[in-house]
């Protein structure tokens, strides 16, 4: 039976402080969203990781679709997650190609059947329809603060965000649909935009 999310111990918000609050608020907001993600893999035949492998491939961008980078994301060892993207590779859903710049480097990709597997997995007729009950305000003040505190907390860890490309301090406009990537120095298209990217940096906001 698929269980939903855990309400803060309060019940309410306000009532103690504010810190724990809003780490249990972010808590059982992650654990919904992770929940419904984790119940459609698994009806689908899947173990919860092969849905988190297949989303991070859908979404990373050339400098992040190694096996090394994608054990950072799981923060599991290279090994352990060499065996699941084997087990991926014959499922048909996932294959590896040798980077046609450097061949000592190969690039891991979704398969057609694994790009149509991930969308069905992702749709979330829920969050979408909970997102839509929130003003044009509201989502823009929670977008606001949410990255403020993603800033500060990985500014304290020192650890990669691994966001989308057009939300980093290295992204760069240059023109219409004219991206560059300060880091590399590479240019970027409208698509490499939209990918996570393990070189992510949030913008200082001053």
């Amino acid at each position: 039976m698929r269980s939903g999310p855990h309400l803060p111990p309060s019940g309410d918000p306000e009532s103690g402080p504010g810190s724990a609050a809003l780490f249990d608020l972010l808590h059982c907001l992650a654990r919904a969203l992770q929940g419904e993600v984790r119940q459609r893999a698994v009806e689908r035949g899947l173990l919860p990781v092969h849905g988190q492998v297949l989303g991070f491939l859908r979404a990373a961008n050339r400098y992040s679709n190694t096996l090394q980078v994608l054990a950072e994301y799981l923060g599991q060892t290279k090994g352990t997650v060499s065996q699941t993207v084997q087990l991926l590779e014959r499922k048909g859903l996932v294959r590896r190609d040798v980077d046609a710049r450097d061949r000592r480097v190969t690039r891991l990709s979704l398969t057609d059947a694994g790009r149509r597997l991930i969308a069905e997995i992702e749709t979330d007729g829920a969050w979408t329809a909970a997102l839509g009950a929130l003003d044009a305000g509201e989502t823009a003040d929670a977008t606001r603060v949410l990255t403020n505190l993603l800033r500060q907390w990985q500014g304290a860890r020192g650890g990669a965000t691994f966001g989308v490309c057009r939300s980093c301090a290295h992204f760069r406009i240059e023109g219409a649909a004219a991206f560059r990537c300060g880091l590399t120095g590479e240019v970027l298209s409208e698509f490499d935009s939209g990918q996570i990217c393990r070189e992510h940096r949030l913008p200082d906001p001053r």
